[in-house]
């Protein structure tokens, strides 16, 4: 491991406490879990820890997780932090600097982080659908208006974050996210048939049956025991294709990109916004 994989798997360890004094249940999701099954911890050249939990046990991380974690770790929502730009909760550790191109002229926490998804379920009705997936696309057009400028964008992208932005939605960040939770946890996991991460870039890729992630089974993580999906094979299939084949050399490459990744240095050492 590298010495960010180090610090991420440190927050993971917090995580995993806090689960289990709450007794919540989680899995590992996303490049995670294929880590766990395939390497037994990180893949080699990913960059991040991903792990999701059903709508009510996450609700319950996102309100008492702070104050049975180490001071230095920060639980970041729109709630806590009412300019991070996410659909979903971030762990951050203080101490450190991951400053995100995207996401860098934010004002707000900037520290090394592990992702927390909520997992919702999903309707069943085509009209339901047609009227969750519309609204759904228009909240997270507006929500995109808070990113950077950043030079990777397409050009129809960066034109949309201008327009957005003209129209102050930029300054509406806590009140948009709001507005996406309240519509994507209408729909109980225990009344529905897929389970849905729609906090993840993978779009429908993230809208699994509910047979894939059942009660989970355990793997392991760098050394740990942890959740993944119960049935792996046919969630990592579906997310990543022939995912027990190994990618080119020239794929093998983490996802984010930064300005600043200072692992000695709090975040605050790097920004000084202005309101």
């Amino acid at each position: 491991m590298n010495d960010l994989q180090q610090i991420e798997l440190q927050i993971l360890k917090s995580f995993l406490e806090v689960c289990e004094k709450l007794q919540l249940k989680y899995y590992l999701v996303c490049g995670t879990a294929l880590g766990a099954v395939k390497y037994g911890g990180f893949i080699p050249w990913d960059d991040d820890i991903d792990v999701g939990l059903p709508r009510e046990d996450y609700e319950i991380f996102c309100n008492k997780a702070q104050s049975l974690l180490p001071s230095y770790y920060f639980v970041q929502t729109a709630e806590t932090d009412e300019k991070f730009p996410f659909i979903y909760c971030k762990i951050r550790d203080s101490r450190t600097t991951y400053l995100e191109k995207s996401v860098s002229e934010i004002d707000m926490n900037h520290g090394v982080y592990i992702d927390v998804f909520p997992l919702d379920g999903y309707p069943t009705e085509k009209k339901d659908i047609r009227k969750l997936e519309k609204r759904k696309k228009c909240l997270k057009l507006k929500l995109f208006c808070a990113y950077c400028n950043y030079e990777s964008y397409s050009t129809k992208a960066k034109l949309l974050r201008l327009s957005g932005r003209a129209l102050g939605y930029h300054k509406k960040t806590k009140k948009i996210i709001k507005k996406i939770n309240e519509l994507v946890s209408k729909w109980k996991i225990e009344n529905s048939q897929l389970i849905c991460n729609h906090g993840n870039w993978q779009g429908k890729l993230e809208y699994a049956s509910k047979s894939q992630y059942g009660n989970g089974v355990f793997a392991k993580f760098e050394g740990l025991d942890v959740r993944v999906p119960e049935n792996f094979d046919e969630y990592l299939t579906q997310k990543y294709g022939s995912w027990k084949e190994e990618l080119p050399q020239e794929n093998q490459k983490g996802h984010h990109y930064y300005e600043v990744c200072d692992l000695t240095k709090p975040y605050t050492e790097y920004v000084n916004f202005k309101g």
